[in-house]
């Protein structure tokens, strides 16, 4: 697992208190919300916000957010190709 998905999936857990749960057990294409991880709208706000101050990138209505929270790794890549250098 490349170091940022490791990262993104770490704050994942963090900051929806998925206890018990380690980052190697996320898979980096498994859908983050409805059968996947299980997560939802409130947990999108809570990662948006936590991405916003860990990364600097904002998500935006008009970004394709279903796309970007898809899964663990379109999440890392949205971040990586948006992140403040």
């Amino acid at each position: 697992m490349p170091e940022l998905e490791q990262e993104v999936g770490s704050m994942i857990i963090e900051t929806l208190n998925l206890d018990g749960l380690g980052v190697h057990d996320i898979d980096p294409e498994q859908p983050l919300f409805g059968d996947g991880l299980g997560l939802d709208s409130i947990d999108a706000l809570e990662l948006s916000l936590a991405i916003s101050r860990r990364y600097g990138v904002q998500i935006h209505a008009d970004d394709d957010v279903i796309d970007v929270f898809a899964s663990l790794r379109s999440l890392s890549e949205f971040i990586r190709d948006n992140r403040q250098r």
